[in-house]
């Protein structure tokens, strides 16, 4: 070796940083939702840096709101007055205070992706203090990263358990955790439920994006790598089960209090609008005296029933959110009828926090790891600054996320800069490992470094089963996307206070789809490139077949 590679202080901290990466927002935010629903090379460095361009947004949306937690009451726990201090604004009156809160003060978002509007400074100042935070952590490579691992994948877990013993004492969690319990049979010949099962577990081990090679490259070559991937594996799913756990009980609590705030409501209108007496109408003879009274005073009651919501336990539980919804709209709704409701917020927000800052020293790995090791950049530029200056160019090109419509932007990435990509990563990495160095070539090289043979469930799984389920899902997405027709997306619509869809125009359409050529476009053109070096070296004067 040319220069001592910086490694790990000991296996745990590589253990650790690989959980970090892995348990990240997808287990709080996605995998609940799900559960709710059905009961390579240069190429992975692109869809890193993809990722890290908007990723680091949501932690800056983090550090927003743990900021506005200290205060009380919470600032979207109630609508604010209007101008003239009569009432509550109307698009507060409209939505909820959570949204209120979400969509205007936070993201003061426009009416539509084509009107951009300006850089919102509070949003762009966090998403600095969250691109410094994670540049101090990467600043010293695995030597910083080493220390922050231990803190970014324990302590959530922390939070976690201390939120599973509120959620479980909580009014309403069994109702939550009864729900999420309950198999829904007939989804089981739903073959999209067992896609999006198959999509979330490739997603949430972080596959394709070139951070767990990254990592791993700071291994001693003698490391137990099959061990690893199993204990990764396993506690990722784990908690995807039980961070789920923790979600369902809070979700039971704020779809109960809905439901009986609901139930409330249409007690006292009836009350008060058939002068009954104060405690006779209840939950349990509502519909009874519902149906005596549509019967006894038919027109009166005509009159009033436009009026009287159709409260659901049942409609409440169902109503499926993920992503953003969920981290910042439905926790916060719950947090804010909870006791003691700013602690919970602080607590939550930072547990985001560290979720957040932990999958982007993976993302960030993956970006400088080739950088680092590459003779031409790092012969100019240390280490230090060629962190930094992949976390300025990232923070620079962030602040388009922190526009009017910078949540627009944020979508599109989310949903279209690595998806198909990713999958045709993983799919290429597969067949030339297995097919094109060789399966048999690479068996022997992992035991010449571990002094293990590996077994016949790894061979299996690397040369038909894993291969076979990504081209299904590849053929799925694509199919997926062919039939949609015209990519929409959710506009919100301040004047209704509730979200709208509408068609992407051109320009976004357009993004959308060099998002996705550039990242896959990156295997063939370095395939040519290859092999044209390799011609000319060899002063190969032949055309390229």
């Amino acid at each position: 070796m040319e220069k001592t590679r910086p490694l790990w202080a000991t296996p745990l901290q590589f253990v650790f940083a690989c959980i970090s990466y892995a348990v990240g927002l997808g287990n709080v935010w996605r995998f609940p939702y799900l559960c709710q629903m059905y009961g390579g090379g240069v190429a992975s460095v692109v869809v890193s840096f993809f990722l890290c361009m908007y990723y680091n947004v949501v932690n800056a949306w983090a550090f927003w709101y743990l900021f506005h937690s200290f205060q009380d009451p919470l600032p979207w726990s109630v609508c604010p007055l209007n101008g003239n201090r009569t009432g509550y604004i109307e698009e507060c009156e409209k939505a909820s205070s959570t949204q209120y809160f979400w969509y205007r003060k936070t993201l003061n978002i426009s009416p539509s992706i084509q009107e951009s509007g300006a850089v919102q400074w509070e949003p762009a100042l966090c998403l600095i203090l969250a691109w410094l935070v994670v540049y101090l952590c990467i600043l010293r490579g695995t030597e910083s990263t080493g220390r922050v691992v231990y803190f970014t994948a324990l302590l959530p877990y922390c939070v976690l358990i201390i939120y599973l013993v509120r959620g479980l004492t909580l009014h309403g969690a069994t109702n939550g955790l009864a729900y999420m319990f309950t198999p829904k049979m007939e989804q089981l010949a739903n073959p999209k439920a067992w896609i999006n099962a198959a999509t979330q577990i490739f997603f949430s081990l972080g596959l394709g994006f070139g951070s767990l090679i990254a990592f791993a490259s700071y291994n001693e070559p003698s490391n137990n790598c099959q061990k690893h991937a199993i204990i990764v594996s396993i506690i990722n799913s784990s908690t995807s089960i039980f961070a789920s756990i923790v979600t369902f009980s809070i979700y039971g609590f704020k779809a109960t209090f809905n439901y009986e705030s609901c139930l409330n409501k249409v007690i006292l209108l009836l009350t008060n609008s058939f002068d009954l007496e104060d405690g006779f109408l209840t939950a349990n003879n509502l519909e009874q005296v519902k149906d005596y009274l549509a019967s006894a005073y038919p027109s009166k009651y005509s009159e009033v029933f436009p009026q009287i919501k159709n409260c659901s336990l049942e409609t409440e539980l169902e109503t499926a959110v993920q992503g953003t919804g969920l981290a910042f709209i439905v926790y916060t709704e719950a947090i804010k009828n909870m006791e003691v409701s700013q602690l919970w917020s602080v607590l939550y927000f930072f547990m985001l926090l560290l979720l957040g800052i932990g999958s982007m020293l993976g993302n960030t790995a993956a970006i400088l790891t080739p950088l680092t090791d590459s003779k031409v950049i790092s012969s100019y530029l240390p280490k230090e600054a060629i962190s930094g200056l992949v976390c300025l160019a990232n923070c620079a090109i962030g602040m388009l996320f922190t526009m009017e419509a910078g949540s627009y932007w944020f979508d599109i990435f989310n949903d279209y800069a690595a998806t198909l990509s990713l999958l045709l990563i993983v799919l290429a990495e597969t067949v030339a490992v297995c097919y094109l160095y060789g399966l048999s070539r690479f068996e022997s090289d992992l035991k010449a470094m571990t002094g293990r043979a590996l077994n016949w469930y790894w061979k299996a799984m690397w040369g038909g089963v894993s291969p076979l389920l990504i081209i299904s899902l590849f053929i799925f997405y694509l199919s997926d996307y062919i039939s949609t027709g015209t990519l929409r997306y959710q506009a919100w619509d301040a004047a209704q206070g509730q979200l709208v869809t509408k068609d992407y125009p051109p320009h976004a359409l357009a993004v959308i789809g060099l998002l996705v050529a550039a990242s896959t476009m990156c295997i063939p053109l370095g395939a040519l490139g290859t092999l044209i070096t390799r011609r000319l070296k060899r002063g190969d004067t032949a055309p390229v077949a």
